[in-house]
């Protein structure tokens, strides 16, 4: 699904160059669930934002189900994040002003749904995350889980292929941690891909494998099981 060849992201700092990534090669399969961990600096962000077609590397491929993400317009790119890429984020960017439901709708009015199916797909996340009585509540006037899983709902209801999610428990204590954790398991045994970025190791662990990267470059590349 996802293969990156020889990737490169660098920047010029003064008369030197400064590297974020060095020839990272991966592939991810469809089904996977990955956690990237590493220390802060690392890279794991900025690969993160690669994979979703945030940024670009400077060097390198990346192969997005067969098709060369460096070759495709800025509107091809746009098309493929929007249909086939769920983001989730430790800030969990919800709109401040915007109801639960409308931050669901949201994204549906990116695809130009219509609206008696936006309404439909609306409510069956609503129903499925249990928030059919906070639909009208703002962020605000949830706790950090309960926007967390806002969040999740947003990225899910567009049907990705593949969920980002960037330190998805990184503001939440640990009861909460773990329900969006079991959350994003549930969803990857129903075949969506995800890929975390994670400091923790317990919660790595929810993953069928592990990268580590270090100064920008992959560390190891193994399967929980092998933890210790």
């Amino acid at each position: 699904m996802l293969t990156l060849n020889d990737i490169t992201k660098s920047f010029m700092q003064g008369f030197s160059r400064h590297f974020i990534l060095r020839n990272i090669n991966l592939t991810i399969d469809q089904g996977a669930f990955v956690s990237i961990m590493g220390p802060s600096g690392a890279g794991k962000s900025t690969l993160l934002h690669i994979l979703g077609m945030l940024d670009e590397p400077s060097t390198g491929e990346y192969l997005f189900n067969g098709e060369l993400v460096h070759k495709l317009n800025e509107k091809k790119r746009t098309e493929l994040h929007r249909e086939h890429i769920g983001f989730v984020f430790q800030a969990y960017h919800l709109i401040d002003d915007l109801t639960v439901y409308e931050n669901l709708e949201t994204p549906l009015l990116y695809k130009k749904v219509k609206g008696g199916e936006r309404k439909g797909m609306v409510a069956d996340m609503l129903d499925r995350f249990n928030m059919v009585a906070k639909k009208d509540l703002f962020p605000s006037q949830l706790s950090g889980g309960q926007q967390q899983l806002v969040a999740i709902a947003r990225a899910l209801i567009i049907k990705p292929q593949l969920i980002l999610a960037d330190e998805p428990t990184g503001n939440l204590h640990s009861n909460q941690a773990k329900e969006i954790m079991d959350t994003l398991k549930a969803l990857n045994e129903e075949g969506v891909t995800i890929v975390q970025v994670t400091h923790n190791e317990q919660l790595a662990g929810y993953g069928d494998r592990i990268i580590e990267l270090v100064d920008g470059k992959v560390e190891a590349d193994y399967r929980p099981e092998t933890v210790g």
